[in-house]
């Protein structure tokens, strides 16, 4: 991701955001259902089905990068996303993205 921004592609570092949550939480969500993934993108859904404590930031933080697979992936909205994914919008989300990464990945650990 960081590597795109510094070759300032910032709605394709935020597609990959959303990416990297997605697949943190569906680790979580394997862990909790015994059995393959579910074939989903929404990270809210993937968030409930793993059965994460997340705080009201967090879950809106997942809403929001929701959103960045949608308008990454589809024609018809990446023009305007791109227009919209500026350097410092995308950083910010990104600082948001990798702390609950982290936080994800940590919680992951402790619970093997």
């Amino acid at each position: 991701m960081k590597a795109l921004v510094k070759t300032k592609r910032f709605a394709d570092s935020l597609f990959f955001g959303h990416i990297i949550l997605e697949k943190i939480i569906k680790a979580y969500a394997v862990s909790i259902i015994k059995e393959p993934a579910p074939r989903i993108h929404d990270l809210e859904r993937l968030a409930n089905i793993a059965k994460l404590k997340l705080t009201e930031l967090e879950i809106n933080l997942l809403i929001n990068v929701n959103e960045f697979n949608l308008r990454s992936r589809y024609p018809d909205f990446k023009l305007d996303f791109c227009k919209l994914a500026t350097k410092d919008y995308c950083e910010d989300y990104l600082k948001d993205i990798i702390k609950l990464y982290k936080k994800l990945c940590q919680n992951l650990k402790l619970k093997k």
